[in-house]
C-alpha cells in the first residue's frame, strides 16, 4: 500500500478493488483542506471539533454552519453559494463508498457549473462515536445498521 495517511481511500483498508475512484477520494480530501484551511486529520484540534476533516466538513454542511469552516475568510463569506457548491463537490468526492464518488469529468463539470451539484450525502455510511480517554487518546467506534442487526440476530439465535 502506498500513499499518505488521511488521503488514502477506504478501499485500501477494506481489501476492496482499487480503481480510479481512489484518486477521486484523495482529490476530495485535498479540496476540503483547501476550503477549510485544515489538515485531513488533526489530532491536536481538541474535543470541540471532529479531528477528521471529511466528517467535520459534512457536519458543518448539514448543520448550515459553513461560516465555521472558513473562519475569517471574508472573500469566501461574500460568495457562500460558491463555497457551498465546492464543499458539496468535496463531500461527494470523499464518499467512503467508491460507487458514490463522481468521475473527475463530472467533478470538472460541477466546477464549471455545467451540471448542478446535488445535495451531498453523509460520506461515512457508518455511525461514529468519538471521545478522548483519560490519557488524551482518541477512541473512535464505528458501526452500521447492518452490523448491529447481524449481531442482534446472532445473539437472539443462540
Amino acid at each position: 500500500m502506498r500513499g499518505t495517511k488521511g488521503y488514502l481511500s477506504p478501499e485500501w483498508f477494506r481489501n476492496k478493488p482499487i480503481t480510479v475512484k481512489v484518486d477521486v477520494y484523495s482529490f476530495g480530501v485535498i479540496l476540503l483542506e483547501i476550503i477549510c484551511c485544515r489538515k485531513s486529520v488533526d489530532l491536536e484540534i481538541g474535543e470541540a471539533e471532529n479531528p477528521v476533516l471529511t466528517d467535520w466538513a459534512y457536519d458543518c454542511y448539514v448543520n448550515g454552519t459553513l461560516d465555521v469552516l472558513i473562519g475569517d475568510d471574508t472573500e469566501a463569506m461574500n460568495d457562500m453559494s460558491t463555497l457551498e457548491r465546492l464543499l458539496k463537490v468535496g463531500i461527494w468526492c470523499s464518499q467512503e463508498e467508491p460507487s458514490l464518488r463522481p468521475t473527475m469529468r463530472k467533478v470538472t463539470q460541477m466546477f464549471e457549473g455545467v451540471i448542478e451539484v446535488p445535495a451531498a450525502p453523509n460520506p461515512c455510511p457508518y455511525s461514529t462515536f468519538s471521545n478522548y480517554d483519560q490519557t488524551g487518546l482518541l477512541i473512535t467506534i464505528q458501526w452500521t445498521v447492518e452490523s448491529i442487526s447481524l449481531l442482534l440476530y446472532q445473539h437472539l439465535s443462540l
